[in-house]
């Protein structure tokens, strides 16, 4: 199974806004597991919020943009938690 070292190499940038407890819950969990990963605010940084609508056919926060390329959830609604490290992961790695 993939595991947090997988994700070395990678340039991920986290797509959230201050006001969003997913994104919060994603930025803590990236930042305990020592994860770089570059923060793009979407009520800041021009133009943010209409790339992520545009590629992503979505408006929710937050998305992880993967090497440039490919756009992942950072959350999981589906789930209680709404949040799942290991689903994340193999999602990011695309397993």
């Amino acid at each position: 199974m993939a595991g947090l070292t997988d994700l070395q190499g990678h340039d991920l940038q986290v797509y959230s806004a201050p006001w969003c407890g997913d994104c919060r819950r994603l930025e803590r969990w990236l930042a305990e597991n020592q994860v770089a990963y570059t923060k793009v605010d979407i009520e800041a940084v021009p133009g943010a919020a209409e790339r992520l609508e545009r590629e992503t056919g979505k408006r929710a926060i937050p998305f992880i943009l993967v090497d440039g390329t490919r756009w992942v959830r950072g959350y999981h609604r589906e789930l209680p938690s709404r949040f799942d490290p290991d689903l994340l992961l193999k999602e990011i790695l695309g397993d």
